[in-house]
């Protein structure tokens, strides 16, 4: 939202700048003539600027549905000019069945779930007027991310020691990123059907941020709660030091409306 109320603030900024040279070379020539209506000049130049800064906001360009690495979802663009166009998104929900439901940290590996909601506004470049794009901006992610250790061969091998899973018992905990804001960057394609229709596609990445992971022992393990916290404690560290997730992939696909 604040990144939302910079543009708009932006856009004000230079229509008002606009308003105002208006007033100036009017303000002269009625000098010349020896008229004065700088108020009335001044008045019209900001109600139509604000006309056109509202229109735009009302009135976008384009409408997009998606589903990819981040999540499903939707955005709107608004175009700035023939190759430019600024877009606000969101995408989230879980996505596993589309990345994959588990991923490995030393010698663990972890069951994913994933309760994903990453909002983002960017920026959209068409630098040769083609279908070919380029994309950045902020992401502001809020996802939730579950893990849970899956023993291999009833073993998780954790701080360079084997562990029996019966011993420590099982292994959940949470994951989450440092970045409150995300940048991020794509290249894409945007092949038009016809003059409304059109699909896309794009690749790139989000930078996250380290990993902050917090993994617990459920106490159902032989050994005493605190020995078996110790080993989830170590678990845990593992999983920072590899930084999973720091770098997410961005790859979605999805379908386009323009007006």
């Amino acid at each position: 939202m604040k990144a939302m109320k910079l543009s708009l603030i932006a856009g004000a900024v230079v229509l008002s700048t606009s308003a105002m040279a208006n007033v100036v070379t009017d303000t002269a020539s009625n000098v010349a003539t020896g008229t004065v209506n700088v108020v009335k000049n001044t008045g019209s130049a900001l109600v139509d600027g604000g006309r056109t800064l509202v229109k735009t906001a009302i009135n976008p360009a384009a409408i997009s549905v998606e589903a990819g690495t981040l999540g499903y979802g939707a955005n709107v663009a608004w175009a700035v000019n023939e190759k430019t166009s600024l877009v606000a998104g969101w995408t989230g929900g879980d996505v596993t069945d589309l990345v994959g439901d588990d991923f490995t940290s030393r010698g663990v590996t972890y069951q994913v779930d994933t309760d994903l909601s990453n909002p983002y506004l960017g920026v959209q470049v068409r630098p040769a007027a083609n279908w070919f794009t380029v994309s950045g901006g902020i992401i502001v992610p809020d996802n939730d991310v579950k893990v849970k250790a899956l023993g291999d061969n009833g073993t998780y091998k954790i701080g360079g020691e084997v562990y029996q899973a019966t011993d420590v018992g099982g292994l959940n905990g949470t994951l989450e990123h440092r970045n409150k804001l995300a940048p991020y960057m794509t290249v894409g394609f945007r092949p038009t059907i016809n003059n409304n229709w059109g699909v896309f596609g794009e690749v790139g990445a989000a930078y996250m941020g380290d990993t902050r992971a917090t993994i617990e022992a459920d106490g159902t393990g032989t050994m005493t709660a605190e020995a078996a916290q110790q080993v989830a404690d170590q678990a845990a560290a593992e999983i920072e030091d590899k930084n999973w997730g720091r770098w997410a992939p961005i790859a979605k696909v999805g379908v386009t409306y323009r007006f």
